[in-house]
This record gives C-alpha cells, structure tokens and sequence, in this order.
C-alpha cells in the first residue's frame, strides 16, 4: 500500500499528517510513504528527517496514494487530483461543509472524517478531536495570561502582594480542562462550568471549582458524552446567571461547542460591561460563532475596556507538538486499515471504520454528512 502526504494548502495551516517517528513504523510495517516536498516544514522537519525514516519525498505525489493523509479539509483542486477509490483521511468538517462531502463523492473517493470517529474506548488513540483540543486548550490559557494586563499568579514582594488573578473556564472538554490546569500552572485562581454536572469531579481534580448556577438545569449531557443542545428558555437563564459569575473575573476562556452546529451564545453583552477594564476573554469557539456575543473570528478587539480574543486554527499555532499528536492518532486509524502485509483492507464491519466513513462508493453514507448535504436516505 501507498501512503501519500501533501503539503497543506490551506492558508495558516503549519501542521502535517505525518511526522517521521510514525512514517518509520509504517514504512516498517510494509507501507511505502512518499510525501510532497517541504510537507512538515511549517512543523520544523525538514524532507531529510523523512528519508532518513525510509520514506520518499517526490515533487507531485502528495496525493498519488491509494491513502491519502491530510489535515485540514481538501480543496477542490485536491480533490480534483486524488484518483478514483482513493482513502482520504482527514478533517473534513462532514457536519458543516456538505460541497466538500459531494465532491469526495462524486470523484470516487472514499473519505474517512478523523472527527466523526466514533467516542469509544477502543478509538480513543484515535480521537484526533481530543488531541487538537489539548493543544488549543493549552495556548487558551497562555494567551490569557499574555493578554490580561495583571499577574496571573500571587506574588509577594517588597512593595507589597499581588492577588492572584480570576479565570473562569466555561466548557469542560478536553480544550477546557487543559485551559484550566494550564490556568492554574500559572497560578490564577479558576473556576469552571459546564452544563454536564457529571465534569465536577474532572474540575475539581484540577484544582479548580465548578460553578453551580441555580437555573433548574440537572445536566445537559448527551448519548455520546457531548453537551446537549439546550432549549432557547434553559440558554437565556444560563447567560443571565453566568453575567454575575462573568463580572467578577479577570479573564474568561470559552470552550463550549455542540458538534455540527453554531457554538452555544454564553457570554452576553452585558456581561462583558459587567467586567473590570483590562479584562481578558480567549474565545476558542470563534471559528463556529463564538461563545461571546462580541466576538470577532481570526480579531483581537476591545468591547467595554475588555480584550476579547477570537482565536482560529489555535492547535496550527504549535505545529510541533500538535502534528506529532495528530499523527499518532492517524497511525492508530490505519492500523485498522492496513493487513499483517502492509496491504490496504478496509473492514466496513469495524464501528470506527463504519462510523468515520463520510463517502465510499460514489456516496455519502456518513448519516450526519447526508443531513446536511440535504440527502434523503436512498438519495446518492
């Protein structure tokens, strides 16, 4: 079998789906790996490293595999170079870019979406969801610091003590609870919410406290471990009760998302004016709408002498890190994929195979991906 690495074509995107350590395993395993030229260079590893783990490196053959390893979502003019029955896998945003899902299909490639892999415990090396979260958590919590004009831990000087800053944390998925234990590394006092009452004791651990809002709201959890959609009566008594908790902080980091659709509206405008000025907000759901009704995706703006941040692509700002994650997570995947002999075998009776399938067979049979390609269910 080959395995194809492009260089990504996305604007500000640095990482690569493949790093060497794991290009050596593969290529021990039988599978030939040949990448496109300077293809982990935004990641800081030069083609010699690749050669050196027994891959190629070969000018136009990023896309020639019968696999295909990307990063961010393919563009058209990708899409347009990948043979008939190639397996593409990748980001692919199935839930939200419906013309990317048709094109996969209608050029014969069989698509696998490293975010619809299934949430269970087999997959979990996997979850490349869970892995890019812990980087953007991580810089959540460093541009905070960076941003907020105040100490984030206590100090005790001649001239006197420094109180520790406030940060509050709302969402406690894996991007928010690395934002918190980050927070917290550095000193500041935190607190967190979620809407699954199920997360305290993950806070707690941490050394954080979870805010408890009096909004007749048990837990919010659904089937697959996600926040729930709330209903538009149990959101506005949310934001309302939040805006007390919000006033008294120095700094908030927003994190909450529900799958496929716009991120949850937490942070009002009337919260933000409730802050002191010089207050910081890191704002990690900007790329879906935002979960501060002031935020600007991709901007750094100053609404009511408070700085709110509107991060985008965060785990892209540490590409080393974030790519040698990424790529353990796309070696595990292909390891479901590829025979004792290197060879490709794709098991459809497999559950992580199944369920991060987006297109095979000149379809979309990802359920989600049809939903929002407006397809019924016999429609191609």
């Amino acid at each position: 079998m080959k395995l194809s690495v492009p260089k990504e074509a996305s604007e500000g995107e640095r990482r690569v789906a493949l790093v060497p350590e794991v290009a050596k395993k593969l290529v021990a395993d039988g599978v030939d790996v040949v990448l496109e030229p300077g293809a982990g260079v935004s990641s800081h590893l030069p083609d010699a490293l690749y050669e050196e783990a027994g891959a190629s490196v070969s000018e136009g053959q990023g896309l020639s595999g019968d696999v295909v390893a990307k990063v961010a979502p393919p563009s058209p003019e990708e899409i347009g170079r990948m043979q008939q029955g190639t397996v593409l896998i990748g980001f692919l945003a199935p839930l939200t870019a419906p013309d990317t899902a048709k094109s996969l299909a209608e050029a014969g490639v069989t698509a696998f979406a490293m975010e619809a892999i299934p949430r269970i415990s087999r997959a979990q090396s996997m979850d490349a969801l869970s892995s890019q979260a812990t980087v953007a958590g991580y810089r959540a919590g460093l541009i905070a610091a960076q941003e907020l004009g105040r100490f984030f831990p206590m100090l005790t000087t001649a001239a006197g003590t420094i109180r520790p800053a406030k940060v509050l944390v709302l969402g406690a998925g894996v991007a928010g609870l690395q934002a918190i234990a980050t927070s917290r590394r550095l000193g500041a006092v935190v607190s967190a919410f979620d809407v699954r009452s199920a997360v305290e004791e993950q806070i707690a651990s941490l050394g954080a406290k979870f805010v408890k809002l009096d909004i007749g709201l048990e837990d919010a959890e659904d089937a697959g471990g996600y926040a729930r959609q709330l209903t538009d009566d149990e959101q506005q008594r949310q934001r309302e009760a939040l805006a007390d908790v919000i006033g008294g902080m120095d700094g908030v980091i927003s994190t909450a998302a529900v799958p496929g659709r716009r991120a949850p509206l937490l942070i009002i405008e009337d919260a933000v004016r409730q802050m002191k000025p010089g207050s910081v907000i890191v704002d990690l759901a900007a790329e879906t709408g935002g979960n501060c009704e002031l935020t600007e995706a991709g901007q750094t703006v100053v609404r009511h002498d408070v700085k709110i941040v509107g991060p985008t692509n965060l785990a892209s700002s540490m590409p080393d890190h974030a790519s040698q994650l990424y790529a353990k997570n796309v070696q595990a995947l292909l390891a479901l994929m590829v025979d004792e002999e290197g060879a490709l075998k794709l098991d459809f009776d497999d559950d992580v195979i199944a369920g991060a399938c987006i297109t095979h067979d000149g379809l979309i049979v990802h359920l989600g991906a049809r939903k929002a390609a407006g397809l019924q269910d016999k429609e191609a």
